[in-house]
């Protein structure tokens, strides 16, 4: 298998990584032939991923420039993925040059293609960390050298707690990265389910596939997403499906993949 002269030495390029498939849904290059194999097979049962995650980065943007106008200056966007255009600290620092964006994924290719788009930039850092181990992330050398915990802060976590299965207890992490972040911060979050999809069994296909990854893809039910804004209150209009969440065009025009899944922002107290 050729290894790509932009790979870092060391990756295990035999197995799909959901990072690099979400980059080739996107259009993106940073994807290696095992990556896209998986996405096109994923593909198969459901033709509308790309239009999906297409939807979950237009609704990324919108809800990153809600909390600008918020007065949020600070980000940690978990689960980052890979760079591509419109990505938070492009969006943020346009509309505040100083506003402080922290990058943090476990796929290598994602954290060191992130570190070449960052270079020079230095409101914006990239690391390697697991959302499943909170302190890791908060107790980075990133995160202490750019973010003031004591401010609010926007917390991302875009299309990853369905990589999170139960087992991994991804409430309890939440909720600890909720409890170390001030008060007035920002959850902005987006969930896989099965609700909304155009064809349910179509869908349980596109699953089996994400099995063969290292990330399994969990369905959450709504009532099951809404944990995840335990103490929060809910930005309107609520947690609803992405089209939703105070559209720039009328969501009726929309895709009806993009309708899979829900999208919300909460401000803890």
């Amino acid at each position: 298998m050729d290894r790509p002269a932009w790979a870092p030495p060391g990756i295990d390029i035999s197995k799909p990584s959901v990072s690099r498939m979400y980059d080739f849904y996107l259009g993106g290059s940073h994807n290696f032939e095992v990556d896209r194999e998986a996405a096109r097979k994923a593909m198969e049962f459901m033709p509308g991923l790309p239009k999906i995650m297409q939807a979950n980065r237009a609704f990324m943007r919108r809800a990153v420039r809600f909390a600008v106008e918020s007065g949020i200056t600070q980000f940690l966007d978990i689960g980052s993925g890979i760079p591509t255009f419109g990505n938070v600290h492009e969006v943020v620092q346009k509309a505040n040059p100083r506003a402080k964006v922290v990058y943090v994924d476990h796929d290598p290719v994602a954290v060191e293609h992130s570190k070449v788009v960052l270079d020079g930039n230095d409101g914006a850092a990239a690391l390697a960390a697991d959302l499943r181990n909170p302190q890791e992330i908060l107790n980075s050398p990133e995160v202490k050298g750019l973010l003031d915990l004591e401010q609010p802060v926007a917390l991302l976590l875009v299309a990853i707690l369905h990589f999170v299965e139960d087992t991994d207890d991804p409430y309890t992490a939440v909720a600890e990265l909720r409890d170390a972040l001030a008060p007035g911060s920002l959850l902005v979050l987006t969930h896989a389910s099965y609700d909304g999809v155009p064809a349910r069994e179509e869908a349980a296909g596109t699953v089996g596939v994400y099995e063969k990854t290292r990330n399994p893809l969990v369905m959450r039910t709504r009532d099951e997403i809404a944990r995840f804004f335990e103490g929060y209150d809910m930005v309107e209009p609520g947690l609803v499906q992405m089209p939703h969440w105070r559209p720039e065009t009328p969501p009726e025009q929309e895709d009806p993949f993009t309708f899979s899944g829900y999208a919300g922002v909460g401000r803890s107290a």
